[in-house]
């Protein structure tokens, strides 16, 4: 009887390849096969074997290379060939990366598999664009939530409850969301109905942490004009938040001090 593989759960980051873990690494270089997302850095994929079996498994809005049952059902057989497995995820695997479901349905089976974190895009793309997510003084607390689930929804399209706006406008200081950039009017309509201040800062960050990244900061009663003007696209972070505004005392600061230095 052949013995299962071992499956390794692995975040690749925010997008820059270079902030991949040295045990994320260890991993892709032992794999055997690697089911890999949309949202990671191909040039990581250089890191494997030449011999290793390489499975796209992105998705996109609307637009599925697998669905998730089939990439759980993948990772499985190849484990149960005695494969050394890679399911590798940008970001964490476990911040909106559906890790879990996968875990999950490894554990379900006997099937031995490890979890290697990586840097999620909250947390990457804000510091690249020059946005704490605290600061004393500022900002003690931040929460992430997806945007996906439209507001008036009984049920969001990920399954589950709705997003609670009306507690997340009061809950946190800096507020992160993922995948919103389509419902970007209506999740600003619900946090100014919720009472969220309009003159409270927005950071728009698009394909952060990457050569292609963008940055825009408006306030949230003018965000949604702002995302239409520059053509904001997938994959964008959206950070809300008094914090927001530190990354233009940054550029302020920075410009006064090459201006001295000329």
């Amino acid at each position: 009887m052949i013995r299962p593989g071992l499956v390794s759960i692995v975040g690749a980051g925010p997008g820059d390849p270079e902030l991949i873990t040295v045990k994320a690494l260890k991993a892709l270089r032992a794999a055997e096969v690697i089911l890999y997302d949309r949202l990671v850095n191909e040039s990581l994929l250089s890191y494997a074997d030449a011999r290793a079996l390489r499975i796209y498994c992105g998705k996109s809005p609307g637009q599925h290379a697998m669905t998730q049952e089939m990439i759980q059902r993948r990772l499985i057989d190849y484990a149960l060939e005695g494969r050394r497995v890679v399911r590798l995820k940008g970001g964490d695997p476990f911040v909106f990366g559906r890790g879990g479901e996968e875990a999950l349905a490894l554990a379900g089976r006997g099937i031995p598999y490890e979890v290697i974190p990586g840097i999620t895009s909250a947390i990457g793309a804000a510091a690249a664009s020059g946005i704490p997510l605290t600061h004393r003084g500022v900002a003690a607390s931040f929460a992430c939530v997806t945007g996906s689930r439209c507001p008036g929804e009984t049920d969001g399209p990920g399954g589950g409850p709705p997003i609670r706006w009306d507690l997340l406008a009061h809950a946190v200081d800096t507020l992160v969301i993922y995948m919103g950039v389509g419902q970007l009017r209506e999740i600003r309509a619900e946090l100014l109905k919720h009472g969220k201040a309009g003159t409270t800062p927005v950071a728009l960050i698009e394909s952060g942490t990457t050569g292609g990244q963008r940055t825009f900061v408006s306030t949230l009663a003018e965000v949604h004009q702002l995302a239409a003007a520059v053509q904001l696209s997938n994959p964008a972070l959206i950070v809300v938040g008094e914090a927001a505004a530190i990354r233009e005392q940054l550029h302020q600061l920075q410009h006064q001090a090459s201006a001295m230095i000329g």
